[in-house]
């Protein structure tokens, strides 16, 4: 992953931790995907919690000079958050959805940073 890309993949995470998601990933996924760099994924602790996050995030995005091809005024109500920053993908999870899913394991391939 390009240095660039790791320092602002590591102010989100940091950003993150702040806001009390918890369990925050930086995936690097240069190896195995050609459409973004890396992944952060974090969990939330409820619906608020996330809308909260995701609406205070958009300055620290614009800060970083990223832009979100898909900005939502408000984020769903079904416990998951896409933020697509383009080499930068943020997946903000209530606990259930991150289990369920288990992103790390389906990038098993790629190295927590």
């Amino acid at each position: 992953m390009r240095k660039e890309i790791e320092e602002k993949a590591d102010r989100i995470k940091t950003y993150l931790e702040d806001h009390k998601v918890r369990d925050v990933a930086v995936l690097d996924l240069t190896p195995d995907c050609s459409w973004t760099d890396c992944f952060v994924v974090g969990t939330v602790s409820s619906v608020a919690h996330l809308k909260g996050v995701a609406h205070q995030m958009w300055d620290l995005l614009k800060e970083l000079g990223l832009e979100v091809s898909n900005r939502h005024k408000t984020p769903g109500d079904d416990g998951w958050e896409l933020v697509d920053c383009g080499d930068i993908v943020v997946h903000l999870m209530s606990p259930e959805l991150r289990e369920f899913y288990n992103l790390e394991k389906l990038w098993k391939k790629t190295e927590e940073l």
